[in-house]
Formats: C-alpha cells, sequence, structure tokens
C-alpha cells in the first residue's frame, strides 16, 4: 500500500520539539522526506534520528528562523538534498506577553518578524520550486503536482487575547497572508491554508512554573502559562482538556495530503470546541 506522502519533500520549521515534532514524525511516516529546522541542534538531531529509526527520510536544518537568510537557506539545503520542494509548514514560534502599554517594541517586532514576516520569506524562497516548477510540468504533462503551505495561526489571531496584542497582530496576519497566497499561486496548484490552535500541550503552555524559557537576543525569555491563568483556560474548552502534539499535527497532516487538493484559503480552528 502506498504512502500518501510518498516522494514528496517537506519543510517544517520549529520541528524539534512539540506541535512541529509530531508533524514532522507522522509526516514521514507517510513517506515524506522531511527537513527537520529548529534553532536548537539537539533537539533537531533527535527528531532526526527518530524518523529515521522509524524507517524514515530526514534531515536537520539548524538556525533562527527570523534570519534575513534562513528562509533561502532552508529552501537551498531541500532541493539540494532530494531535487525538489513540495510542502511548507511554517510552525516555529514562541509567545512574549505584556499589556499594550508595558509592550517593549522589541517583544512587539520580535513576534511579528517570527511569526509573519518569517512565513512569508519561506514562501518568497520556494517561489522557484513551486511556481515555476508547476509551470514545467503543465507544459510537459499538461498537470501541476499539487503543492502545500501550511501556516499555523491560533485562536488569538481569530478573536484576539489579552495581554498578547503582538502575537495576536502576527497570527491574524498570517492569515490574511495564507489568504493572499493561495489567491495568487493557486494557478499554479498550490493549495494553502492554516490551521488556528487553542491550547496544546506543548512546554510553550506547561506552566509557567515549571521554568521554561527561549532565548532572544542573548537573554532568556519565560514562556508557558501561569498555572491558574492555564485552569481557567481548560474551563472554556467544551472538551474540557487541552489538546495533544498528535491531535494538532493530525490537522497539518490534512493540509498537507492529497485529502485536501480542492481545499485552499480556509482556516481550520482546532481547539477542542472552543471558540471565539
Amino acid at each position: 500500500m502506498n504512502k500518501i506522502l510518498q516522494n514528496r519533500v517537506a519543510i517544517i520549521t520549529g520541528s524539534g520539539r512539540g506541535i512541529g515534532r509530531a508533524t514532522a514524525m507522522m509526516l514521514a511516516e507517510q513517506g515524506a522526506r522531511v527537513v527537520i529546522s529548529d534553532i536548537d541542534a539537539a533537539p533537531a538531531e533527535d527528531t532526526v534520528n527518530d524518523i529515521k529509526k522509524a524507517g524514515g527520510e530526514a534531515i536537520a536544518y539548524v538556525g533562527d528562523a527570523m534570519a534575513p537568510d534562513f528562509a533561502e537557506g532552508i529552501v537551498n539545503k531541500s532541493v539540494e538534498t532530494w531535487g525538489g520542494l513540495h510542502i511548507i509548514v511554517n510552525n516555529a514560534g514562541f509567545t512574549w506577553d505584556a499589556m499594550i502599554h508595558k509592550m517593549t517594541e522589541e517583544q512587539w517586532d520580535k513576534i511579528l518578524d517570527l511569526h509573519l514576516k518569517a512565513p512569508w520569506r519561506i514562501i518568497q524562497a520556494a517561489k522557484p520550486y513551486f511556481c515555476d516548477a508547476a509551470k514545467e510540468e503543465m507544459e510537459k504533462d499538461g498537470k501541476a503536482v499539487a503543492r502545500k503551505i501550511i501556516n499555523i495561526s491560533s485562536v488569538a489571531g481569530v478573536g484576539g487575547n489579552v495581554g498578547q496584542a503582538n502575537y495576536s497582530a502576527a497570527k491574524s496576519g498570517v492569515i490574511g497572508l495564507t489568504k493572499s497566497v493561495s489567491k495568487e499561486w493557486a494557478r499554479f496548484n498550490v493549495q494553502a491554508n492554516v490551521v488556528a490552535f487553542g491550547l496544546i500541550d506543548t512546554r510553550l503552555t506547561q506552566s509557567k512554573e515549571k521554568g521554561n524559557a527561549v532565548e532572544v537576543g542573548g537573554e532568556k525569555v519565560a514562556v508557558g502559562i501561569p498555572e491558574k491563568q492555564k485552569q481557567v483556560f481548560t474551563q472554556m474548552i467544551p472538551m474540557g482538556r487541552a489538546g495533544t502534539a498528535e491531535e494538532a499535527a493530525s490537522a497539518i497532516m490534512f493540509f498537507a495530503s492529497p485529502l485536501s487538493n480542492y481545499v485552499s484559503g480556509q482556516c481550520l480552528v482546532v481547539a477542542g470546541g472552543f471558540t471565539m
């Protein structure tokens, strides 16, 4: 039985841990050759090794998605290794919260750069391997291979959230970016969609008291949700619990697969029944 992503090449940013890792494992299981990208080498290599142990194909690309040369670098690495590119999952991210009147320009700029500019750069860098490749396929075979862009948003991007003006603005912008590229590149058989997650259990949504942090410009930024606030959020979810990374990855898998070949420009909210 053929795997549904056989001979497809996928980039997944932020795939050393959490939702990105679960997505990489799932896509690789279905035959995709996966580029694991993370700012930290160790989790990226761990994910690559786990995929290879399971019989899949993967390489690591370590780097900061906000760096100006990151997009071109990861796209070129994918093409040099496997000869093409078919799936992009723009997943890398973290939150850096503050009330609007206390938020610094650095907090605003970093979150917008990571969640909105970085995906835009990767999409731009992929143009030759999405649009130009599709033109060649149409001239040769009369049709182009379906290619996929899956951008990750949040319920905060759909309805806003207290203390997250930067994150909400970026994640709302991702939806607009996706809808635009879905129209511009539709004639090249590119489907672009968004998954907007609610509370998914990862280190970025664990209790802040656990002390998880990410490094930004040489300084540590605490990530997570205060335990009391997390309990309130959980009570608002009709299913009564946070989602798992694997449940989140399943939604991405749908958009990455041939099952979504006539679905584009859509925003799928994955939040256990929670609505804004």
